[in-house]
């Protein structure tokens, strides 16, 4: 009986290549900032892609600084939310309060088209912002192509 090595060569080959992975963002209410910073530069060091197919806000809109934008889109169903960066409510006993240090990180993330939208808009305040998908969402990332 001869045993073949080839198939083993094979998974091992394939256990060493990077997996793709697309991150589909459906319902992202945001968190904290500094974890999605990582959350986005491995996606980014990874050259993965992001499709945004529902809600993204506060902290998730962040993926527009990080990503490459060629690497992102939106389906029809986008929505994005903004709005000023705040304290963790365990140090401000429920309350939220500002953290203009945050918004300032927040803003220096942002390419211009995003920070081009919120100065249209008022500015960031903290009341929710949303873009949902048209004209206005498309000036900061396009549509999905039907095979991206």
């Amino acid at each position: 009986m001869r045993i073949t090595l080839l198939p083993l060569l094979l998974l091992s080959l394939l256990a060493t290549l990077p997996a793709r992975a697309d991150l589909v963002i459906t319902r992202d209410h945001g968190g904290y900032v500094e974890e999605y910073k990582e959350k986005y530069a491995r996606i980014r060091d990874r050259h993965e892609r992001v499709i945004i197919d529902g809600i993204c806000n506060s902290a998730c809109t962040m993926v527009f600084g990080i990503v490459p934008l060629n690497k992102v889109c939106v389906t029809p169903r986008a929505s994005l939310g903004f709005h000023q960066a705040y304290y963790d409510k365990a140090f401000t006993f429920g309350i939220k309060v500002t953290s203009y240090e945050g918004t300032s990180d927040l803003m220096a993330y942002y390419p211009d088209t995003v920070k081009e939208w919120i100065s249209r808009n008022g500015g960031l305040t903290t009341t929710m912002k949303k873009i949902k998908n048209g004209e206005d969402l498309w000036k900061i990332v396009d549509p999905c192509p039907e095979d991206f």
